[in-house]
C-alpha cells in the first residue's frame, strides 16, 4: 500500500467532499503564521536599519575561510606597495621642504653614526618589502601574459616568490 504524502491527497479529498470538509482540508494543507505589525515613526526605521547592519558580517567574511597563499600574497603585495610608496613620497616631500637637512651628505653622516645592528635592521626593513613587491610584480606580469594561471602554478610561483624574496633580502642586507 502506498503512503499518501504531499499536498495532492489533501486536494483530492477537498475536491470530492462537502464545502465544510473542503475548507478544513485546505486549511490543514496551507501553513499559516501570524503577522504582527507595529506603527513606528520615520526616525525609528533608520535606527532599526542601523542595528541590522551592525549584525551583518563584513563582506567578504574572510574569518570563515582558511588562509590561502594567493590572497595572503595579494594583501602583502598591496601593503608593501603602499609602504614603499609612502616612504618614497615622504622622503621626496622632506627633501623638497628641507633640502639642506635631507641631502645625501647629511643622510650618509647620520647613518654612519648608527650602531651596526640598527643599520642591518634598517636594511632588512627596506630590503624585504622591496624584494617581495618587485618579485611578486614579476609574477603578476607573468599572469598578465596568460602564464601560470592554474591553481598548481599559482602556488608554485607563490612559493618561488617567497623563496626568492628570502634569498634576495639576505643578499641586499649583506651588501
Amino acid at each position: 500500500m502506498s503512503a499518501r504524502v504531499g499536498i495532492a491527497p489533501t486536494l483530492k479529498r477537498a475536491a470530492f467532499y462537502s464545502k465544510h470538509a473542503r475548507n478544513v482540508a485546505l486549511r490543514s494543507a496551507v501553513v499559516s503564521r501570524g503577522i504582527q505589525t507595529e506603527s513606528l515613526p520615520p526616525s525609528a526605521s533608520q535606527e532599526i536599519l542601523n542595528q541590522q547592519r551592525l549584525k551583518r558580517p563584513s563582506s567578504p567574511h574572510f574569518t570563515i575561510y582558511q588562509p590561502q597563499l594567493t590572497w595572503l600574497a595579494s594583501i602583502a603585495n598591496r601593503a608593501t606597495g603602499g609602504a614603499l610608496s609612502a616612504l618614497l613620497y615622504g622622503f621626496s616631500l622632506a627633501y623638497l621642504f628641507a633640502p639642506g637637512t635631507f641631502d645625501s651628505a647629511h643622510i650618509i653622516e647620520f647613518i654612519a653614526g648608527l650602531p651596526e645592528y640598527v643599520k642591518y635592521a634598517g636594511k632588512f626593513l627596506l630590503a624585504a618589502p622591496f624584494a617581495f613587491h618587485s618579485l611578486n610584480g614579476l609574477r603578476h606580469l607573468a599572469w598578465d601574459t596568460g602564464k601560470f594561471l592554474s591553481l598548481k602554478s599559482a602556488y608554485r610561483t607563490g612559493y618561488a616568490v617567497l623563496g626568492a624574496t628570502a634569498i634576495s633580502t639576505i643578499a641586499l642586507v649583506l651588501m
